[in-house]
C-alpha cells in the first residue's frame, strides 16, 4: 500500500519512529520454541564460569498430568533442592530496541539467543539464592518441547524423565478440563507432550522415573533419585508437609500439595480402556495391562 508507506516515511522523517504490524501472539506454552533469527545462533555459553550462575540445574521433563507436581513437592522437601512452581523461563525473550544496541551486544560477543540464555539463568539463579538451597529444579511440562535449547543453555544440566501410563495421562487431562476438550482431544493433545518427552529421552542422558513406582514405592524411588543427583537421601521427602503456591496474575491457577505422605495412584487402565491413538506409546514406554511396574 503506497499511502501506508508514505505515511510511515513522513512519520520517520518527523519523529524517527516507524509503525509496524504486531504479529499474532501464541498464548499456548506447549508449542515449539520460537525460531531464532539468522543472526541468533543457539550455542553453548562461550565462558561457562562467567556466563552461567547456576550449577547443574535439574529439569523434570514430563507430559502434563503425569505427577510432576507431586514429584516437585517431594524434591522440594530435600534440604538441598529448591523446586518452585512452573516458571516457563523459556518463554522469556530478548529484543534489540535499536541497531546500536544490537551492534553493541555483537561487539561483546552476544547474539539474541545468548542474551536470552543469560536472562533465563539469572531468573532461575535468583530464585535459588532466595531459597538458600544448593540446586534448582524446574518441572515445567512444556520444557520437553525445548529440550535442545535447554541442554544448549545449560550443558551441565541434569534430567529426570517422569513417565506415567499414557491412558492415565489422557484421562486425567480430560478430567482437568472436561469443558475444554473431549476424551479423544485430550488423548491427542497429551500425546504431543509424550512424544516430546520421548524425543528428549532418546537425545539426553538422565534418570527415568515412573509415577506408578513413585506412588507405590516412594522410598525406593526417592533413594534412586538422590543417588542420581549425588545427594544423601532424606526421610522428610516422604512426609513433605503442606506446600502451597498461588501464582498471582494467573487467575485461579494453583499449585498445591496437601499435607501427608505419598499416596498410591489409581489402578492402571485395562486394555479396552486404552485409546487406539495411545497404543504405540503404551508399548514404547513398556506398559502392559495389569502390570504396575513395567520393565
Amino acid at each position: 500500500m503506497n499511502w501506508k508507506r508514505k505515511i510511515n516515511d513522513a512519520l520517520t522523517g518527523a519523529t524517527g519512529f516507524q509503525l509496524q504490524r504486531v504479529g499474532k501472539v501464541d498464548s499456548s506454552d506447549s508449542g515449539p520454541v520460537q525460531a531464532p533469527s539468522a543472526d541468533s545462533l543457539i550455542r553453548p555459553p562461550a565462558d561457562p564460569k562467567a556466563d552461567r550462575l547456576l550449577v547443574s540445574p535439574i529439569f523434570i521433563l514430563s507430559p502434563v498430568r503425569s505427577g510432576s507436581t507431586l514429584l516437585r513437592a517431594v524434591l522440594n522437601a530435600h534440604s538441598a533442592l529448591h523446586a518452585p512452581h512452573e516458571l516457563h523461563v523459556r518463554r522469556l525473550t530478548v529484543g534489540f530496541g535499536t541497531s546500536l544496541a544490537e551492534k553493541a551486544m555483537d561487539a561483546l560477543g552476544h547474539n539474541r539467543a545468548d542474551l536470552e540464555h543469560l536472562l533465563w539463568d539469572r531468573v532461575l539463579h535468583r530464585e535459588l539464592v532466595k531459597s538458600g538451597k544448593q540446586y534448582i529444579v524446574d518441572k515445567t511440562p512444556a520444557n520437553a518441547f525445548a529440550y535442545q535449547r535447554i541442554s544448549t543453555c545449560w550443558p551441565d544440566a541434569r534430567y529426570i524423565f517422569l513417565l506415567r501410563h499414557p491412558a492415565s495421562i489422557a484421562k486425567s487431562w480430560h478430567e482437568a478440563s472436561p469443558d475444554k476438550r473431549t476424551p479423544e482431544e485430550a488423548a491427542m493433545d497429551a500425546l504431543r507432550y509424550m512424544k516430546a518427552v520421548e524425543r528428549a529421552r532418546c537425545a539426553l542422558t538422565g534418570l527415568t522415573v515412573r509415577y506408578e513406582d513413585l506412588t507405590a514405592e516412594p522410598e525406593a524411588v526417592t533413594r534412586r533419585i538422590c543417588d542420581f543427583l549425588s545427594l544423601p537421601w532424606e526421610p522428610g521427602m516422604l512426609t513433605y508437609g503442606e506446600q502451597a503456591v498461588v501464582v498471582k496474575g494467573l487467575g485461579d491457577w494453583k499449585d498445591k500439595i496437601r499435607s501427608g505422605t505419598v499416596q498410591a495412584g489409581r489402578d492402571l487402565p485395562a486394555e479396552d480402556q486404552i485409546p487406539e491413538s495411545l497404543v504405540p506409546m503404551v508399548r514404547t514406554w513398556g506398559y502392559q495391562p495389569g502390570v504396575t511396574n513395567p520393565t
